[in-house]
């Protein structure tokens, strides 16, 4: 589900404006009066749009799908009512940024169980593999800030390069030069771990290498 909440907000309306229009040509609020092929097609619409842009496992979704499984295709006029409402209030969830504070509660939450199993990795005396983990959460959390802030994370539909993706925000001014001179260094010291170079580096530089992680994402949550 794309999380760029002005173009889910873009994507929302239209279906909404399709929804108001067959309000003007219905003469009932139930819109029983227009033909079932039209409320068929709003149906298919209202619902696509639910289940395009509510998260997974979200009411809105649980909602929508009670709705068509509980009504069934033979009283559509209840149906489109009821998955209109829905789509009005997923549409206010993203108008007020719920939905991405949401998202970066699960982001934060998903790292910090990485983040832990680096510390104990690294505690076990395994630097490589904790230094590994600490860089997939450092280019994760690049990837989200991208997506959050409208940068593009691909390139001819293939994900871009970190250091790519690190330019990139500083441009934006998502993030600091001072940011980004940080970031190239822990980005440098995960190139060296996922290419087996081991030398490079000791378990102290792991240990502050995963303590800036942690701070870094503590300022820019995404």
């Amino acid at each position: 589900m794309p999380l760029d909440s002005t173009a889910a907000l873009n994507q929302i309306d239209a279906t909404l404006g399709f929804w108001a229009e067959a309000r003007k040509r219905s003469k009932h609020d139930d819109l029983s009066d227009l033909k079932d092929a039209d409320l068929a097609e709003l149906v298919t619409m209202l619902t696509d749009a639910v289940q395009r842009f509510a998260p997974p496992g979200s009411a809105y979704r649980q909602k929508a799908e009670l709705v068509t499984t509980e009504h069934g295709m033979g009283n559509l006029h209840t149906q489109q009512g009821s998955l209109y409402g829905i789509l009005k209030a997923l549409r206010n969830a993203y108008a007020t940024g719920y939905l991405l504070t949401v998202q970066e509660l699960v982001h934060a939450d998903l790292f910090a169980d990485f983040l832990e199993m680096a510390d104990y990795l690294i505690g076990e005396g395994y630097k490589d593999a904790a230094a590994v983990i600490g860089g997939s959460v450092r280019e994760g959390s690049l990837r989200n800030l991208c997506v959050k802030n409208g940068v593009a994370a691909d390139v001819n539909g293939h994900p871009k390069k970190a250091s790519a993706m690190n330019d990139d925000l500083v441009k934006g001014g998502v993030y600091t030069k001072l940011d980004q001179k940080g970031v190239t260094a822990w980005l440098d010291l995960r190139n060296k771990a996922a290419h087996g170079d081991f030398s490079a580096y000791d378990k102290a530089q792991v240990e502050l290498y995963l303590r800036g992680i942690r701070d870094f994402l503590g300022r820019y949550p995404a």
